[in-house]
C-alpha cells in the first residue's frame, strides 16, 4: 500500500503516530477519448485564452471568482498557512456512538498504521476504543482540505472515515413531490413485508459484482483479439397497470429462485399513449380518403398480397385514445369501382 499521509492522532494530551492508507481502490476501466479521424488519444494543455500561450505549473496561482471576471488570489504559502501544524494532525474531538451517524455522512476510508515508535500508544487507543464501544469524531486536514472524521476500529486495525459536514449535507424535505404521497393500500403493504421477508438474507459483499465491468473488460479483449462484438438486446419492460400485480409477479420470481435482477422489468403506471403529435398523425391517416382500387381483380389480389406481407413486416402503428371512430372509418368496405358504377346506372 502506498502512504497517502503521515501524522498523529491526538486525543486529550496523548499523541500517537500513525501512517495513512487508502483503504479503497478505484477498480473503473478508464477509457481515453480518441481522434476518430486518425486514432490518436486526445491531450489537454493549460492555456490562457488571453495570451493564448501554455501555461506552466511555477506561473499557476489560485483564484476565487467573488464576481464575474474578478478574482481575489492566494499564492500557494497563503493557503499553507491556513492549515498550519492542523495539517499533521487528526485530532479527536469526542467519542460517540457508531449508530448516532446517518451513512449519509460518511465520505471515504483510510486505514491508520502505527508510525516509528507509536506502536504501544496505538494499542492503548484501539483497544479502549473497543472496550467502550465508541468511535471518536476529529478534525483533519489532507491535501489542504479540512475534513471531519470517525476513528473507529475495524479488526485488529484503525479506520478513519471523512464525513462530510452539516451543512454540507441536503436534508430530505427539500427533495419535490414528496409531500403527495398517497395512503397506502394495507394488502400492497402485506405483499410488499413479504417480498422484503423472502429477499433478506444476511450482507455477503462477495455475491455482488460489477457486471458492467465484466462486460466491458470481456468487450476489450474480445476486440484486442480481433472479433467482432454484438450486443445482445435487452427484455423491454412490460407495462403493468396493477401495483398489486407487479408485487405479486416479484414474490413468485423471488420465491422460485430465479434471479430477480435479470428478469424483464415491470413498469408500473399507466400504459403510455401516443403523444400530441403521433395523435394527429394517427387521426390524419385514418380520415385519409382510401387509395383508387385497381380494377382487375388480378391486381387487387397482388395489391392485397403485398399489403398482408408489409402488415407481416412492419409493426402497425399505435392508435390514440379517442380515435376509435376514425379507426372505425378506415375499416369500411372499398367503394365499387368507376366502371361497376356504370354498369349500375
Amino acid at each position: 500500500m502506498h502512504t497517502v499521509w503521515k501524522g498523529a492522532i491526538s486525543f486529550g494530551l496523548v499523541h500517537v503516530p500513525v501512517k495513512m492508507f487508502s483503504a479503497t481502490e478505484d477498480k473503473d476501466i478508464s477509457l481515453r477519448m480518441i481522434h476518430r479521424p486518425c486514432g490518436s488519444p486526445i491531450s489537454y494543455v493549460r492555456s490562457c485564452p488571453s495570451c493564448e500561450t501554455e501555461v506552466q505549473w511555477d506561473d499557476i496561482m489560485k483564484g476565487y471568482e467573488y464576481e464575474k471576471g474578478r478574482f481575489v488570489l492566494f499564492e500557494k504559502e497563503e493557503l499553507e498557512q491556513l492549515s498550519g501544524e492542523k495539517s499533521k494532525t487528526i485530532t479527536i474531538i469526542d467519542f460517540v456512538a457508531l449508530s448516532d451517524i446517518d451513512p449519509i455522512y460518511f465520505q471515504k476510508t483510510y486505514f491508520l498504521s502505527p508510525d516509528q515508535a507509536g506502536g504501544s500508544a496505538y494499542q492503548l487507543l484501539m483497544e479502549a476504543m473497543k472496550q467502550s464501544g465508541k468511535i471518536g469524531i476529529a478534525k483533519v486536514s489532507i491535501r489542504q482540505k479540512s475534513s471531519l472524521a470517525a476513528i473507529r476500529v475495524m479488526g485488529d486495525c484503525l479506520a478513519m472515515e471523512t464525513i462530510f459536514y452539516p451543512d454540507e449535507v441536503r436534508s430530505p424535505q427539500q427533495v419535490p413531490g414528496l409531500g403527495d404521497a398517497k395512503p397506502v393500500n394495507e394488502k400492497e403493504l402485506t405483499m410488499a413485508r413479504m417480498l422484503i421477508d423472502q429477499l433478506s438474507t444476511p450482507f455477503e459483499p462477495a455475491k455482488y459484482t460489477d457486471d458492467y465491468r465484466t462486460q466491458l473488460m470481456d468487450m476489450i479483449q474480445h476486440k484486442i483479439a480481433g472479433e467482432d462484438v454484438r450486443i445482445a438486446p435487452q427484455a423491454e419492460p412490460s407495462s403493468v397497470l396493477d401495483l398489486m400485480a407487479a408485487l405479486q409477479a416479484s414474490l413468485e420470481a423471488a420465491r422460485s429462485g430465479g434471479d430477480s435482477a435479470a428478469a424483464p422489468a415491470v413498469a408500473v403506471g399507466p400504459i403510455p399513449t401516443a403523444s400530441g403529435d403521433d395523435s394527429a398523425a394517427a387521426a390524419g391517416a385514418a380520415k385519409a380518403p382510401a387509395a383508387k382500387r385497381k380494377s382487375r381483380a388480378s391486381k387487387g389480389a397482388a395489391a392485397g398480397a403485398g399489403d398482408s406481407a408489409a402488415a407481416l413486416e412492419a409493426p402497425a402503428a399505435p392508435v390514440a385514445a379517442g380515435d376509435g371512430a376514425a379507426g372505425a372509418g378506415a375499416a369500411k368496405v372499398p367503394r365499387k369501382p368507376r366502371a361497376a358504377k356504370k354498369a349500375a346506372q
